[in-house]
């Protein structure tokens, strides 16, 4: 059995930068139909007219992961547009960096509702369609922060390892050969994804050493290609990429 990434329908979360943006231009340049979402639309209508520009199949709409019926209209949009949905790639993710002792409330519930509510709501929304159609994958971005714990990342790190063992009971769940389960986890990757850390210390370190060690999101939108472009029989439950200097 072979296949790739060609003609596949990818619908993608958290687009309009970093992994996302990589991930919707690796997956177009090798002939897939994308579904970008996020909530910065202006980002979004620049890609997709980049897309388009290199001869590829885009489309766009503004998604708040936090929202179940952003992610239906997402899942509806690609099935309507072009005719089913075989990935979600599940992106979007905040981080939130302080000691547990802060009591950062707010923070920790903006991590909770987008790093994981987030991926229930796109669950709840392809899993449907992908029954419908007898085949379906989830690549859902999580990260190395739930594989070495350290401080001041522990409801950052809870909400990715939740999303990790949200996975793999699903995919014991999923063993008829209908739906795939992939599970990304990046280490150190130059994207925005620190820039909102509340402590200007904490955001300057975490920023510093995402410019020193980080690789490009090209490299893990490349490694999303190679789960997706695997043999229906084949899975990549788990994928760690991180840099080779991080430690």
């Amino acid at each position: 059995m072979t296949s790739s990434v060609e003609n596949k329908v990818v619908a993608i979360t958290g687009a309009s930068s970093g992994i996302g943006a990589a991930t919707a231009l690796e997956l177009a340049g090798r002939g897939a139909a994308v579904v970008l979402g996020a909530r910065r639309t202006d980002r979004l209508d620049s890609l997709v007219a980049r897309i388009r520009d290199g001869g590829g199949r885009a489309e766009m709409l503004p998604v708040d992961v936090t929202e179940r019926t952003d992610l239906e209209r997402m899942v509806a949009l690609a099935v309507r547009r072009f005719g089913r949905l075989d990935v979600l790639v599940s992106n979007a993710g905040v981080a939130r960096i302080a000691p547990v002792a802060d009591l950062d409330v707010d923070d920790w519930n903006a991590m909770i509702d987008v790093n994981l509510r987030g991926v229930l709501h796109g669950i709840a929304a392809a899993l449907p369609v992908f029954r419908r159609q007898g085949h379906g994958h989830l690549v859902t971005t999580v990260s190395t922060s739930g594989l070495k714990i350290v401080p001041a990342q522990a409801v950052y790190a809870g909400t990715k390892n939740a999303v990790r063992t949200l996975l793999e009971a699903l995919r014991q769940e999923s063993t008829d050969g209908v739906l795939r389960t992939t599970a990304i986890s990046p280490g150190f990757v130059r994207t925005e994804l620190v820039d909102h850390v509340a402590d200007p210390g904490q955001r300057d370190q975490a920023q510093q050493a995402m410019a020193a060690l980080g690789i490009s999101p090209d490299a893990v939108a490349r490694a999303i290609a190679f789960a997706i472009e695997q043999p229906d029989d084949v899975e990549i439950g788990d994928l760690t990429i991180r840099p080779a200097r991080q430690g």
